[in-house]
């Protein structure tokens, strides 16, 4: 049976394929963190990442979440009130309101034929238009649901029949978190375009972060995963844009080729972004076959360490959205004490 790689880095313990063996060994920076994180340089990324077309799709859930809710669920996107529900074999989505005399649609329940009925008055709804009201295009990825709107086009921008999917390992255990925070979906793209915050914001998720390679379409880092501890595992992850709300890293040296982590950010209204993250973790490795198949526990692990993240990160894109949209500059105070320069003799 192959043997499980093990090495010693400093005082880290690493676990799993070396990434340098494959890709190389980077050259250290000669710039900080701090200074190849050029606000400039994060901005310019994000403006190619923007001018991707959506063809007017955006993620609401995890599919699971709402097959498995049994009732109708409520989301807000970009605006618009909408009902989701899981019809006995796919996700449905539709306005909220009741065509009727407009009860919410997400307070009802699903009848035997897979129709959301309300709660009012008992009107069944399903797969036809009924009035003004008419259930909307929606895509089931197998872990993600998307909703096409108008809303979410941007002027010109042609609506496309599925949206942009970004490539996925043949097997994987998948994990998704949903959370929300105060800022835009430009501010969570941002986010992930800044690799360098990673080893400095996230100390208790990564030992070591490094950008080794960049061009106009994506950023690739080595990064030191901690496992437990000084106990860590360390891969090649690249970040790309398929579209401007989304971004994908893809492991593409050391343990889990082909793993990725998906990154979605869905208006709800101006001020507040969904963001909703699937991790699909893949190993090609004949012991690690068990992955996919470790079921709810395990699920529940990867759905913890990524929440944890994102409590960091939504603090990130919240300020970040903060000091644009109050166009506060960093300067310095008009009181602070500034020594004056000393006089030429």
């Amino acid at each position: 049976m192959p043997t499980f790689p093990v090495r010693l880095d400093g005082s880290l313990v690493l676990l799993g394929r070396d990434p340098a063996e494959v890709a190389g060994q980077p050259t250290s920076p000669l710039e900080p963190d701090w200074v190849q994180a050029d606000p400039r340089r994060i901005r310019a990324s994000l403006a190619r990442a923007s001018a991707k077309p959506s063809g007017g799709w955006a993620v609401l859930d995890a599919t699971r979440a709402v097959r498995e809710a049994n009732a109708p669920r409520r989301y807000v996107v970009a605006g618009r009130e909408l009902a989701a529900w899981w019809d006995g074999e796919r996700v449905k989505v539709a306005p909220d309101a009741c065509p009727h005399m407009g009860a919410s649609l997400s307070c009802g329940h699903v009848n035997e034929s897979g129709e959301v009925v309300c709660p009012w008055h008992g009107l069944a709804l399903g797969n036809t238009a009924h009035g003004g009201w008419a259930p909307l295009r929606a895509h089931d990825d197998g872990v993600l649901t998307w909703v096409r709107l108008s809303a979410l086009r941007a002027p010109g921008e042609a609506a496309t029949d599925v949206p942009v999917l970004p490539a996925r390992p043949p097997r994987f255990l998948d994990a998704v978190v949903r959370t929300e925070a105060r800022c835009a979906p430009e501010d969570v793209i941002a986010n992930r375009l800044d690799p360098w915050h990673g080893a400095h914001f996230h100390p208790h998720s990564f030992a070591r972060l490094r950008v080794i390679g960049e061009d106009a379409e994506s950023i690739t880092v080595r990064v030191v995963y901690r496992i437990a501890g000084r106990v860590g595992m360390e891969v090649d992850a690249r970040f790309h844009c398929p579209d401007p709300r989304s971004i994908v890293m893809t492991i593409v040296a050391g343990e889990g080729v082909g793993s990725v982590v998906e990154t979605h950010a869905t208006p709800i209204e101006p001020g507040r972004t969904a963001v909703v993250e699937a991790t699909l973790a893949y190993s090609e490795r004949p012991q690690m076959a068990w992955l996919p198949r470790a079921g709810a526990l395990m699920r529940k692990l990867v759905q913890a360490r990524a929440a944890r993240l994102w409590d960091d990160d939504a603090r990130y894109c919240e300020r970040t959205y903060q000091l644009r949209t109050k166009k506060t500059a960093l300067t310095v105070l008009d009181d602070a004490e500034i020594p004056a320069p000393a006089e030429a003799e």
